[in-house]
C-alpha cells in the first residue's frame, strides 16, 4: 500500500513539474561579445505567449524584435538563430502586411537614453508547446529572442529592414 501512495506521488509530483516547466521560460539577452544585456521570461498564456524584457546596456531608440526559429546564439551575428519562427514554407514578415504570416514577428522594442528598456507584450502567434497549432519555442531545436539594430518597418522583406542582430538569448 505505502509504495502504491509513493508511486502515485512520485507520479503526480512529475506531472506537476512537467506542467510547470511548459508554462514559463527565460532567455539571457547577450551581445555580440558575450555581455550579459538582460533577461526575457515568457510565460505561457491561453491563446499565446506573455513576453517581458528587461535590458541595458543597449543602444537608445527603437529595435526589431524576433522570435528566431533555432535555439542557437553563436555570436557574433547570431545568424545561428535561423530565420523567424513560422508554420509556413513561404513566409511573409510584417505585422502590417495584410499577407502576413510570420510567427516570429513582435512589436518593436523601445531603449531609452540610459540603454535600458522594459517591455510586456503578448504575442498569439506562437506557444512554448505548440498549444493551439502554433509553433513551439520549445520544440526540438528551440528558438531565440533577437533583438536588431534597427526598427522593423513592419512590412519590408525578409525581416522589415531591422538589420544586423545585436543581441540573442536561448529561449530554456
Amino acid at each position: 500500500m505505502r509504495l502504491s501512495v509513493l508511486v502515485l506521488t512520485v507520479g503526480l509530483l512529475t506531472a506537476a513539474h512537467a506542467s510547470a516547466a511548459t508554462s514559463s521560460a527565460t532567455a539571457e539577452l547577450k551581445g555580440a561579445d558575450g555581455k550579459a544585456l538582460g533577461t526575457a521570461v515568457l510565460t505561457e498564456a491561453p491563446h499565446g505567449v506573455l513576453l517581458r524584457i528587461e535590458a541595458k546596456g543597449l543602444t537608445p531608440g527603437w529595435h526589431g524584435l524576433h522570435f528566431h526559429e533555432k535555439g542557437d546564439c553563436g555570436a557574433p551575428d547570431f545568424k545561428s538563430a535561423g530565420a523567424h519562427v513560422h508554420t509556413t514554407s513561404a513566409v511573409v514578415h510584417g505585422l502590417l502586411n495584410p499577407d502576413g504570416n510570420d510567427n516570429g514577428d513582435l512589436p518593436n522594442l523601445f531603449v531609452a537614453a540610459d540603454g535600458a528598456a522594459s517591455v510586456e507584450l503578448f504575442s498569439p502567434l506562437v506557444s512554448l508547446d505548440g498549444a493551439g497549432g502554433r509553433p513551439a519555442l520549445l520544440d526540438a531545436d528551440g528558438s531565440a529572442i533577437v533583438v536588431h539594430a534597427s526598427p522593423d518597418d513592419y512590412k519590408t522583406q525578409p525581416i522589415g529592414g531591422a538589420g544586423a542582430r545585436v543581441a540573442c538569448g536561448v529561449v530554456k
